[in-house]
């Protein structure tokens, strides 16, 4: 079986002497770990990038539940892992999307949310033109898994979106990223140390 979807790189790990093991999401089949032949060779540095968009085309060999995918750039957002605001919330809702997200499952809002944050984190002249963004990211997240969430009030100023950031961060760390998933929040504090150096 084979499926060809656009999707987003969320994640990748070593795997075998060249292989890497990607989790990406479509907006159909939701969260997929597939596995990438080539995928840490030089050939596919620029496309194992997360938050890049990508082509890609999933096989499935008869009594295998670990597809095997091809990935073709669609949009790069690798030129934005060398400024270190941009580059710790791509890491951040990447990270955080790949950890608590079921696979298999389709979230098509999330994905379109995910994609619609991204590129507003590349455009954007500077954070203030994206926060509001990774605040109604990060509500869509917790109300699509279940645990409420309302969409963020439009704050006023920036000590309000930060405020509104730190109420969210710990939502995420009680329902979502409690035990094993921990360590995935220090990308949030990351991000939160970046965010609050900004007047």
């Amino acid at each position: 079986m084979t499926l060809r979807a656009s999707a987003i790189l969320l994640a990748s790990r070593p795997q075998g002497e060249t292989g890497a093991m990607a989790r990406l999401l479509t907006a159909d089949q939701g969260l997929v770990a597939a596995y990438v032949a080539g995928g840490r060779g030089r050939q596919m540095r620029a496309v194992m990038v997360p938050g890049n968009r990508v082509a890609a085309e999933f096989a499935w060999r008869p009594g295998s539940q670990l597809p095997f995918a091809r990935l073709e750039l669609e949009q790069s957002r690798a030129a934005l892992m060398t400024e270190p605001l941009p580059a710790a919330a791509i890491q951040w809702v990447c990270a955080l999307t790949a950890a608590v997200l079921p696979e298999r499952q389709p979230y098509p809002a999330l994905a379109e949310a995910l994609d619609g944050l991204l590129a507003a984190i590349a455009v954007a002249p500077s954070a203030r033109g994206w926060v509001g963004g990774l605040a109604a990211f990060e509500t869509l997240l917790l109300s699509e898994l279940g645990y409420g969430g309302q969409a963020p009030l439009p704050a006023a100023d920036w000590p309000q979106q930060l405020a509104m950031l730190g109420i969210l961060e710990r939502q995420l760390s009680t329902y979502l990223l409690a035990g094993d998933r921990r360590d995935v929040m220090g990308a949030r504090r990351l991000l939160t140390e970046r965010l609050q150096r900004i007047g």
